[in-house]
């Protein structure tokens, strides 16, 4: 066994490590410290400012649910705005909808794209030179700030914690015009953190969005490597009936999509049950 660990520093009083096989890339950027090593058991795995972002071993997860989940439940979005996701693991699976027909992605740090098409280029595939896809390198605020009215079907959010580089995206002004830039029945989904550890960045971050959006809510997805139990991804839409839809309403829109059958984590069941929440969890929603 190797006497090499990283040890996450998200938590003070708790944490998990890894295992390393190898280091492959340490990288200071403009905006963060970038990571990526070789793991025991996980694969590669993407840090920033010490804290795990991606584990070749269950990107799957929180990719398909961040992705699968709003398309699905919009079920026209022909266009996809994506902030964040600089591995381009979220691209790949909004691009997998035959629908879309137009997938922005705007990460602020050109760094992250740049290691994870040397080092993880399997989490994209062939998402990047898909002519559906435009990559912006620049800053995901400017950019909703500039973007037409109604100009978008669904917004994913793939950002760190709202700390550093990303705490910007959770603030009143950004979602003001998430919500000028959706269409009528367009929604935003976002990363909310691991509620039995992070339960302020639930309920402050939904609070903010319930002053835009008619409809706020969460849905969650096991994560094995965002320890702490289920990860909460924040809903903010306006059209409630979007999130109560029936599996089977689901699975037709999957198989039109061409998704049905090509995940390991997202079915049907699992995308309609993941908006029934425990009460632990619940309860931080306003």
């Amino acid at each position: 066994m190797t006497d090499i660990w990283f040890n996450e520093t998200l938590y003070p009083s708790w944490g998990q490590r890894f295992a390393i096989a190898r280091e492959l890339a340490r990288v200071r950027s403009e905006f963060q410290d970038i990571a990526i090593f070789e793991s025991q058991f996980h694969g590669r795995v993407m840090t920033l400012d010490g804290i795990v972002q991606i584990t070749e071993g269950d990107e799957f997860v929180y990719q398909e649910m961040l992705a699968h989940v709003p398309i699905l439940a919009h079920g026209s979005a022909k266009s996809v705005l994506i902030i964040g996701a600089g591995d381009g693991g979220v691209l790949r699976r909004v691009l997998m909808h035959q629908n879309v027909t137009r997938a922005a992605m705007v990460e602020i740090d050109g760094e992250v794209i740049r290691l994870s098409k040397e080092f993880l280029p399997a989490i994209a595939g062939e998402a990047w030179s898909d002519p559906r896809a435009e990559v912006i390198v620049g800053d995901g605020i400017d950019y909703v700030k500039r973007a037409k009215s109604a100009s978008f079907d669904v917004i994913i959010v793939d950002s760190t914690d709202p700390i550093g580089v990303g705490e910007v995206l959770f603030t009143d002004d950004f979602y003001e015009n998430c919500a000028r830039i959706l269409t009528d029945r367009g929604l935003i989904v976002n990363q909310c953190g691991v509620p039995f550890m992070q339960s302020d960045e639930l309920r402050e971050t939904s609070l903010r969005r319930k002053r835009f959006f008619a409809h706020v809510t969460a849905y969650v997805a096991a994560v094995p490597t965002y320890v702490g139990g289920f990860m909460t991804l924040g809903w903010a839409g306006k059209d409630a009936a979007l999130t109560a839809l029936p599996a089977a309403t689901i699975r037709e829109r999957a198989r039109e999509s061409g998704i049905l059958g090509t995940t390991s984590y997202w079915t049907p069941e699992i995308h309609a049950a993941a908006f029934l929440l425990p009460p632990y969890i619940a309860r931080h929603l306003p």
